[in-house]
C-alpha cells in the first residue's frame, strides 16, 4: 500500500508541475521541476512513460511536438 501511494504522491507531484509551468513542456523540464536526474537516461524515461500514462488517463495533453499540458 505505501507503494501505491508514494505511486500516488509522484503523479501529483507531476501533474502540480506542469500546472506551474508557463507553457507546454518536453519530459526532461518536469523532470528538472520534480527532482529527477535528467541527465541519465534511464531515470527520464520512466517519468516519460507517467507522462504518456497521464495523457491516456486524460488528466495531461500531449501536443504534436512532444510537449505536455494540461487539458483545458
Amino acid at each position: 500500500m505505501t507503494h501505491r501511494s508514494s505511486s500516488k504522491t509522484h503523479y501529483q507531484r507531476i501533474l502540480a508541475a506542469v500546472r506551474q509551468a508557463a507553457g507546454p513542456v518536453m519530459a526532461r523540464q518536469v523532470g528538472e521541476m520534480v527532482g529527477v536526474d535528467v541527465s541519465v537516461r534511464a531515470k527520464l524515461e520512466p517519468l516519460r512513460g507517467k507522462l504518456i500514462r497521464m495523457v491516456d488517463r486524460g488528466w495531461l495533453r500531449k501536443l504534436p511536438d512532444g510537449r505536455f499540458t494540461t487539458r483545458l
